[in-house]
């Protein structure tokens, strides 16, 4: 992998996430009186889009906005704005990623037309289209509760709407956040990008077809698992297998992921972790003891996500990943990105890299390759594994997911290799998935049972009441 590729700056980078950041200030204050440097952000966004499809829609919608009179339609088209722009940060990132791993990357197909939403449907973006207008009108700093509780007629009437759930779950969730901070004037530190980054999300997702169902096809072959992320909520976890698929066709192969997401109480951490999961994907155990996984007519949407189902899944034979990592990935095919999902933490690439130096001060592990560095985020590791920042320091061969995030591009450790006493020892973050023996991780799972257990009882109680 060349590195140097990856510590270069990228033409317009700086210049289009300036913009982002200066609407994001303007939304943060509020739209409905702009001052004149809120004005002059609005009309930023509109010149950084100039030139695109987008252009006129935006001038106009800047010039109502930063004259406080912009309407429900005029917040969509800033918001597609910001979305256009951060989406363009996404494309130049991930081209220098392609330069840098030199593995392709397949092309997405144009999306087939589908059918149109019903007219309560329609009815009931609009009323969340409205919600998230005056929420841009007050701003982060102005809100309060009688405006963020206004998003909770609105989350009742979409639930019921399988093809709105996905709109619904994300203003639920955003709702509670911003609840959880009210009154907005007594903040000291406002998440401006995160919450611009989740309205201008919702504000795109009341557009009639917007959150459609992704295509899907089927798939049969041999899936060959390279590393799992663990992303953990205080209520929720989700693993997320990365892998190549060696289609039964003979066709080239690709790069793509599985994931398993359950809901989970806040007393299970650690290595309990998994046994939420394992359950709902023997991925997760064939993973774990180091096998391949046979496919047969696994679902798999465009964009690479296999729609895991253990009817359509068998435990294959033995594959390391790390031989999977040196043989099967560098000729894989990257996957593509729907267009709403183009944002510069999506990015997270699988790479194999080895030949490399460490450096582990007390804040930061770095990875240096020919006097290149490439930052380590230790941060990401997850504690329901035996890999540590300090086992990464001490490896020589790294399977790790390419992130982008704080203006640089930085590793996420899925695997290590080192040596130890002349022999090649792995150390895995999935390792802990199927199970283990390991004193730690029996240790975790017991602690995860018996947290369980209890719950289960009080619940038992509370419905028996």
């Amino acid at each position: 992998m060349r590195t140097d590729l990856l510590t270069e700056p990228v033409e317009g980078l700086d210049e289009a996430l300036a913009a982002v950041d200066a609407f994001d200030a303007a939304l943060s204050s509020g739209l409905l009186r702009p001052q004149p440097a809120q004005g002059a952000a609005l009309l930023g966004l509109a010149d950084a889009v100039a030139g695109t499809p987008l252009a006129a829609r935006v001038a106009e919608a800047a010039e109502k906005a930063a004259a406080a009179g912009a309407s429900e339609d005029h917040f969509v088209a800033l918001a597609a704005a910001r979305t256009a722009l951060l989406g363009s940060v996404h494309d130049a990132l991930g081209t220098r990623v392609e330069e840098a791993v030199g593995r392709p990357r397949a092309e997405l197909a144009a999306p087939a037309d589908g059918p149109r939403e019903p007219a309560q449907e329609v009815n009931v973006l609009m009323a969340a289209r409205s919600w998230l207008a005056d929420l841009a009108r007050c701003g982060w700093q102005g809100m309060d509760h009688e405006v963020v509780s206004g998003a909770a007629p609105v989350v009742s009437a979409l639930l019921p709407e399988p093809g709105l759930r996905r709109l619904a779950a994300l203003l639920d969730g955003f709702a509670a956040e911003l609840a959880a901070s009210c009154p907005g004037a007594s903040l000291q530190r406002v998440p401006e990008r995160r919450w611009a980054d989740l309205w201008a999300r919702a504000m795109l997702l009341t557009l009639p077809g917007a959150a459609g169902v992704p295509e899907t096809t089927t798939v049969t072959g041999r899936l060959l698992p390279l590393g799992v992320d663990v992303q953990e909520h205080a209520t929720a976890v989700q693993a997320q297998v990365h892998a190549v698929l060696e289609p039964a066709d003979g066709s080239a192969a690709r790069l793509v992921r599985a994931s398993v997401s359950v809901p989970k109480p806040d007393t299970v951490v650690g290595a309990g972790l998994w046994q939420l999961l394992r359950p709902y994907m023997s991925l997760l155990e064939a993973l774990g003891e180091g096998r391949s996984t046979e496919l047969t007519d696994m679902p798999l949407t465009a964009e690479g996500d296999l729609l895991w189902s253990d009817a359509h899944a068998r435990p294959g034979e033995p594959a390391d990943p790390f031989a999977t990592a040196r043989v099967a990935l560098p000729t894989a095919t990257d996957t593509p990105t729907a267009p709403l999902d183009r944002h510069p933490t999506r990015l997270a690439v699988p790479v194999f890299v080895e030949g490399y130096a460490t450096q582990l001060d007390e804040d930061e592990l770095t990875l240096t390759f020919a006097g290149q560095p490439l930052h380590v985020d230790a941060d990401r590791i997850p504690t329901a594994s035996p890999l540590t920042p300090e086992a990464v320091a001490k490896s020589g061969a790294c399977i790790g997911l390419l992130r982008w995030d704080a203006g640089r591009f930085t590793l996420q450790p899925l695997a290590v290799e080192s040596t130890v006493r002349k022999k090649t020892v792995a150390l895995h973050a999935g390792a802990w998935a199927g199970g283990t023996t390991d004193k730690v991780g029996v240790k975790g799972e017991k602690a995860a049972t018996d947290a369980v257990k209890v719950l289960r009882e009080r619940a038992g109680r509370l419905l028996r009441k």
